[in-house]
């Protein structure tokens, strides 16, 4: 009984300590230049936030409300490390990185991460249920290693954290993520043509239009399987993501001007195509890294520079080698009996793509919708694996008062899960 009680407080101080260095990275405050940006940008750090994310460029924008309530570009870090190719996520172990509209509440805030800190995407969404897809806990994360997630340097995912801590504060009780392939520009959709998820990224794209219009965050529901926004049904009538549309209304000066904006890019596409190159539907790379990031590893690689564990530095597997099935058991990633040697690369496989002719939703007054196919991603480390023995403090809790309560849950500690 006395070696028992022993182990049992042994195991008690580890938590209290783990708890301990979770607070201290969760509450770290503003830097002061951080609080100068945001005071010239005519914000608070309590006002509303919003993220968007582009693969191609590898590079995560945050934005936030001014003081009219519209949404300004507060800062753009490049990310260290996604992985799969450009596309949705399909299923549990494929790699990929998520494509989406993601809501992030104070419980989807993880301070108790295996990456530093993280906070989980909330894969599968409405939409990604739709079309069956699985994975779980995809994440933006430090660590600047990413098997299916967005993968930060700890520098940035601790300020990224400390930006969504101060909006709860403030009262914004969730924040967007708009995850997407590439700027949504006539040039990249253009290269893009015979992608098989081009009628995805369309649907996506009218979430980029209206956020770019607006510089309101576009309210999202699901229905016939497609994303619409900012979109009003009929009273009485709901969305529901496995039905046809019911009649609804975007509000008029909005899709008027989504509406300006479609055609424009629309004519710029087909001015651009018969010139604009191919991009290669599949690059055989798994995932990639941000220009400043990709320029320190080749310093690296010739010897030019160190890389002792500075703030924001590129770890020593920043570039981890293709995926084997070995090496993803190694990693723990779910299914990996399921997983093909070509799926491990990343791709989505043209039989998952999203089939065609999908239900087009009506919509009133703006354009029909496009339907699509998606499913963002996590970095897939199994929820199969067995958890730390640890207490998880919630997000919530280690937020300084003005946060909303109870909205935090637990997170897993395992050293594979985010």
């Amino acid at each position: 009984m006395v070696a028992l009680a022993a182990t049992a407080a042994l195991a008690l101080a580890a938590c209290n300590q783990t708890d301990s260095e979770a607070a201290r990275r969760a509450n770290k405050p503003l830097t002061p230049e951080m609080v100068s940006l945001i005071s010239q940008k005519d914000m608070s750090p309590a006002s509303p936030m919003l993220v968007r994310i582009f693969k191609q460029e590898a590079e995560l924008e945050v934005w936030k409300a001014t003081s009219d309530g519209s949404y300004a570009l507060l800062k753009t870090y490049p990310i260290c490390r996604w992985s799969g190719e450009l596309g949705p996520k399909v299923r549990v172990g494929d790699r990929q990185a998520p494509e989406g509209f993601y809501t992030i509440t104070p419980g989807q805030m993880n301070p108790n991460s295996s990456y530093y800190l993280s906070f989980n995407l909330g894969f599968p969404n409405a939409f990604d249920r739709s079309y069956g897809r699985t994975g779980e806990f995809l994440m933006v994360h430090g660590d600047c290693s990413s098997a299916g997630c967005y993968a930060m340097t700890d520098e940035q995912i601790s300020e990224i954290f400390s930006l969504a801590r101060e909006s709860f504060a403030g009262g914004q009780r969730a924040f967007q993520v708009q995850a997407y392939p590439f700027r949504m520009t006539p040039k990249n959709l253009a290269r893009h043509r015979n992608n098989p998820n081009m009628a995805f990224w369309r649907n996506l794209k009218q979430g980029y239009d209206h956020f770019e219009v607006t510089k309101q965050e576009p309210k999202v529901n699901v229905c016939g399987r497609a994303y619409v926004f900012d979109a009003e049904a009929l009273p009485g009538r709901g969305f529901d993501a496995n039905a046809s549309c019911p009649p609804y209304q975007v509000p008029p000066q909005v899709a008027s001007a989504v509406a300006e904006k479609q055609r424009s890019d629309d004519a710029q596409v087909a001015a651009l195509t018969p010139s604009a190159p191919l991009a290669p539907v599949r690059t055989n790379a798994d995932g990639g890294m941000h220009p400043v990031f990709l320029a320190k590893l080749k310093e690296r690689e010739s010897g030019q520079m160190s890389f002792a564990a500075a703030p924001g530095t590129l770890p020593e597997y920043v570039n981890p080698p293709k995926m084997t099935p070995e090496k993803v058991a190694l990693d723990n990633e779910t299914a990996v009996a399921q997983v093909s040697p070509a799926n491990i690369a990343g791709s989505v496989p043209a039989a998952t793509a999203q089939p065609k002719g999908a239900p087009v939703p009506p919509v009133r007054p703006a354009a029909a919708q496009p339907s699509g196919s998606s499913a963002p991603g996590r970095s897939d480390k199994s929820a199969a694996v067995a958890a730390k023995p640890a207490t998880v403090a919630s997000a919530a809790s280690l937020m300084p008062s003005g946060t909303l309560p109870g909205a935090a849950s637990s997170m897993p500690t395992s050293s594979f899960s985010q």
